[in-house]
């Protein structure tokens, strides 16, 4: 049976925005001291900014607001945007589809960020449904992203099927019972160090 919806994450699906995170991940930590390997940071993919900020200043003991390190680091990707590419492959699938079925993102990050990327790249307006983390109280690899955006497309989640590039995200969308792809199988992944 085919699919009723389409739904996809943004930050290293839709759009190439990994290595600009990780980027200012690591210039906002360096200043606290604290350090950040690319391994980790992928491995934390699809969780929120907060989330990711709490748990990095807790495993360095460092004392001090992560909403602060949040604020810091969202406001240097943003800084970053202009250089922010389509992921060819996977735009192409939804280029395919838009139109033609309801098509939603399902991101872990703010909205603001998800939207002013989605513009960046010229496809906000093919997607019917927009949800990051602020609209649900659990964050991926809890399946909330994903049933939201179903239930925001009128669409039966087991129709659904889910494009992800991170093993939470991959996670979140089999717990919401949908299909899903991992698009690391379509393009290759850009880091900014290389694999050890």
């Amino acid at each position: 049976m085919p699919p009723a919806a389409l739904i996809f994450d943004c930050d290293g699906t839709l759009a190439d925005t990994m290595p600009a995170h990780y980027e200012a991940w690591v210039a906002t930590l360096r200043r606290y001291g604290v350090d950040l390997e690319e391994d980790l940071f992928y491995a934390m993919g699809g969780w929120p900014t907060l989330k990711v900020a709490t748990h990095l200043l807790e495993r360095a003991q460092v004392s001090m607001p992560a909403q602060r390190i949040v604020d810091e680091k969202e406001a240097l990707f943003e800084g970053m945007l202009a250089s922010i590419q389509p992921i060819a492959p996977v735009v192409e699938i939804a280029a395919k589809h838009k139109g033609v079925i309801p098509m939603a993102v399902g991101s872990g990050g703010f909205k603001h960020l998800v939207v002013e990327t989605l513009e960046h790249i010229g496809i906000a307006d093919w997607f019917q449904a927009i949800v990051t983390c602020e609209d649900v109280e659990f964050h991926k690899p809890f399946p909330d992203t994903y049933l939201e955006a179903a239930k925001l497309l009128n669409v039966d989640p087991a129709r659904c099927v889910v494009y992800e590039d991170t093993d939470p995200g991959l996670e979140a969308g089999l717990r919401a019972g949908m299909q899903v792809v991992d698009v690391r199988t379509l393009y290759t992944v850009r880091r900014v160090t290389p694999r050890k």
